[in-house]
Parts: C-alpha cells; sequence; structure tokens
C-alpha cells in the first residue's frame, strides 16, 4: 500500500524557513518522480517542485531560488527546504507520486507576523 506522509510544517515569521519531510512507503522510491503541491487559503492546488527519477528538478517560478527539494533514497523521504518565506507561501503542503492520484494528507504552512 503506498503511503506518504508530510511532516515539518507550522508557524513562521516572514523570512523564516522550514523543512518539510514526506515519509514514503509502499513503492520503489527511486524509479518515480516525486512533487510537492500546495494549496492555500480559498485558492487551487498549485504545483511547487518536483525531482524527477534521473534527480533533475524543477520549480514553480514563485518559489525558485527559495524553494530546494531533494531526496534521501536510503530513508525513502522527500523534502522541500523552504527559505525566506513569504506569506503568499500560507498553505497546506502535499507530497505526491508524480503523474498519480497518490497524494499524502498534508501538513499546515503559516506565514505570519
Amino acid at each position: 500500500e503506498v503511503q506518504l506522509v508530510e511532516s515539518g510544517g507550522g508557524l513562521v515569521q516572514p523570512g523564516g524557513s522550514l523543512r518539510l519531510s514526506c515519509a514514503a512507503s509502499g513503492f520503489v522510491f527511486d524509479r518515480y518522480g516525486l512533487s510537492w503541491v500546495r494549496q492555500g487559503p480559498g485558492k487551487g492546488l498549485e504545483w511547487v517542485s518536483t525531482i524527477g527519477d534521473d534527480v533533475m528538478t524543477s520549480y514553480a517560478d514563485s518559489v525558485k531560488g527559495r524553494f530546494t527539494i531533494s531526496r534521501d533514497i536510503a530513508e525513502n523521504t522527500l523534502y522541500l527546504q523552504m527559505n525566506s518565506l513569504k506569506p503568499e507561501d500560507t498553505a497546506v503542503y502535499y507530497c505526491a507520486i508524480t503523474g498519480t492520484s497518490y497524494r499524502g494528507p498534508g501538513t499546515q504552512v503559516t506565514v505570519s507576523s
């Protein structure tokens, strides 16, 4: 059974940093692209970043230069390092297997002073 469980969200001041984690199980971790998506209050789902099975990374323009996606194959864990956070980054963040409907329950990130 595929499982994705996010953690690491919380309340942070503008300009601060957070690192999100996504513990994965039930599939061959390094054979799939993995993504982070988010949903802000009153907004639709927004793609944030993807790391391919070839380890190539891509980012939405809104987070480029501030966020870094990575993964630890030995730990079956996906990460999202978020720096220079802005209030508009406030959202529930989900990890997902790219191109599938598999997605975790999400972790709340709130950026506010």
